[in-house]
């Protein structure tokens, strides 16, 4: 079995403020350490369903430099830096049976949702592929089911379960906080949220056949909401972009891989000044 752990950092207990997601701030350099034994957590719960397997952990937070190497269970092998191929899902390939989406958040305009935001939270308002609105748990779970893995489980707060039963029923999710507002919440312990993971994930992959995520067959059609009208400009220098609305960008005719990749793009360009 070879499994991939997609590992943000909004979603990881005790992270409620900006300040402990910032690379560089004293909070980040605490939450650097609970984002790596949640992620050690979900190695040791994928090693306790199959010895054997293959785990690959993939920092899925701001430049990918997130996670402490030394720190993490040794027995995972890590991605980490930018820029790469496939973002928050780098390394998933038709090999991968499996994916865990650890320390995840909500999307975009989600209300009392601790973080929430979709790819970029100072310039995207909303993603939708095929008409389809999705942040970054639909994004990523719907790219896994590209490749014939199953997205079995996420964790953050309340919030984000909820939205992962949405886009893809039968999910595990694992609540490691109760979201009071953006920047609130009551957390559980970290060694606690540490050992609710681990004790999911042999649960979630045992289950993983009743998981039921977002499919989209053949050429996909991608929209992209961003903050201010001005944001469109760099992005419509791409060949094929299309203004569909003051604040709307439109992309045809591109795989569901490319058209995740493309989301990424829109929010460098946008967010350039």
């Amino acid at each position: 079995m070879r499994v991939l752990i997609s590992v943000d950092m909004e979603g990881i207990a005790g992270v409620v403020d900006r300040a402990d997601i910032a690379p560089g701030s004293p909070e980040w350099a605490l939450a650097r350490e609970w984002m790596t034994d949640e992620a050690s957590a979900a190695v040791r719960g994928v090693l306790a369903f199959d010895q054997d397997a293959e785990v690959l952990v993939c920092d899925a937070h701001a430049k990918y430099r997130n996670i402490l190497p030394q720190r993490l269970d040794r027995r995972a092998r890590l991605v980490r830096g930018t820029p790469r191929p496939q973002d928050m899902l780098t390394g998933i390939d038709s090999a991968v049976d499996a994916v865990c989406l650890i320390g995840y958040h909500g999307r975009a305009g989600t209300a009392e949702s601790v973080l929430a935001h979709t790819i970029s939270g100072a310039v995207i308002s909303s993603v939708r592929i095929d008409g389809t609105t999705l942040g970054e748990i639909g994004l990523s779970a719907a790219l896994a089911a590209h490749y014939g893995a199953v997205p079995v489980l996420v964790s953050g707060d309340d919030t984000v379960a909820a939205e992962a039963e949405d886009v893809a029923p039968g999910i595990r999710a694992v609540v490691v906080k109760w979201a009071r507002g953006g920047h609130a919440a009551e957390n559980l312990h970290p060694a606690v949220a540490s050992e609710r993971i681990e004790q999911a994930v042999p649960e979630a992959l045992a289950a993983r056949a009743s998981v039921r995520p977002p499919r989209f067959a053949g050429p996909v059609d991608l929209e992209v909401d961003v903050r201010r009208p001005e944001m469109t400009e760099r992005a419509l220098l791409i060949p094929g972009m299309e203004r569909r609305g003051p604040s709307t960008l439109g992309f045809s005719g591109l795989g569901l891989p490319e058209s995740y990749g493309l989301v990424g793009v829109i929010a460098d360009l946008a967010g350039i000044p």
